[in-house]
């Protein structure tokens, strides 16, 4: 491209130089151009630039997708395969662990599509909200007390604080715990050997309600950072050291703040961990006034 685009000028240099003769206004004539061409040379590998992503999203989430149903399928094929060979010793307890695999591996493969779902309600606008005042502390505080065990098991320390007197805000309660489960699942899925993680709701002065929740975890390579909320994404670390998630987590967890009007964005070191923050405004007096109407 940069070559055609010198030509072409070179080209234009001559032809006006010989047509008009005026050294200023050939120079115009020339700035202009050169503007012009750089400005198409932008748009045009701009667009090839994006293009190759999406193309490379698609090929990631293909693979990713796949995986994630086939090893649940391979689970589920295999236990029945097992219960229905009548070989089992000790029957009941035998059948209740295979049900048990059955069940979780149905899950997993429920809350990928559900994701999917999601995704594509979200994009096409038929996705309905019913915002009303809500606890932020109240959804994160029943999260923290339903993860409390999945985070024992994986020896991980979980802790939630908070300032007093939090006001609430304007969402739809069952998306707004969708935002903090998708955070708070993450935290503690990438922590590896004994770790943290840490959840604060804080309100400075005269500002909008500030969430944060930092682990100890893998971390998200710098390289990798401005793909964390596209569609799909998973680091390599992540995927290296955690089979399971499709990558869609944060981006539902983006798309849900920018419809409850806040922000979100993060911090992180590989090997050092990830903090990430969002923040909802508080609702004024006659929002909340025209709700109940």
């Amino acid at each position: 491209m940069g070559v055609i685009i010198i030509s072409v000028i070179i080209i234009t240099y001559f032809i006006t130089i010989m047509r008009i003769g005026d050294p200023r206004i050939v120079s115009l004539i020339i700035l202009s151009l050169s503007a012009i061409l750089l400005v198409i040379d932008y748009i045009i590998v701009n667009s090839f630039e994006r293009v190759a992503e999406a193309s490379r999203m698609k090929t990631e989430f293909i693979g990713i997708v796949s995986h994630q149903l086939r090893s649940p399928l391979t689970n589920i094929k295999f236990s029945l395969e097992v219960l229905m060979s009548g070989e089992l010793k000790d029957k009941v307890a035998d059948e209740l662990e295979y049900m048990k695999i059955l069940k979780e591996n149905t899950q997993r493969m429920n809350d990928l599509i559900n994701d999917l779902i999601l995704v594509s309600r979200i994009e096409t606008g038929e996705f309905p909200l019913n915002n009303q005042p809500v606890s932020l502390v109240e959804v994160t505080q029943n999260l923290v007390n339903k993860f409390e065990p999945f985070a024992e098991a994986n020896n991980v320390e979980l802790t939630f604080k908070t300032q007093e007197g939090i006001p609430d805000v304007l969402a739809d309660a069952l998306w707004l715990e969708q935002v903090v489960k998708n955070l708070l699942d993450n935290a503690v899925r990438y922590v590896r050997g004994r770790g943290r993680v840490s959840l604060e709701i804080s309100r400075p002065v005269g500002k909008d309600i500030l969430f944060k929740i930092q682990d100890t975890g893998v971390g998200i390579p710098e390289a990798e950072q401005k793909y964390v909320f596209k569609k799909f994404f998973r680091s390599k670390n992540a995927m290296r050291r955690q089979t399971e998630g499709s990558g869609l987590g944060l981006h539902i967890v983006r798309k849900l703040l920018d419809f409850f009007g806040g922000r979100v964005w993060f911090e992180s070191k590989e090997g050092m961990g990830t903090t990430f923050y969002f923040t909802l405004p508080v609702p004024k007096e006659k929002q909340i006034a025209s709700l109940k109407e």
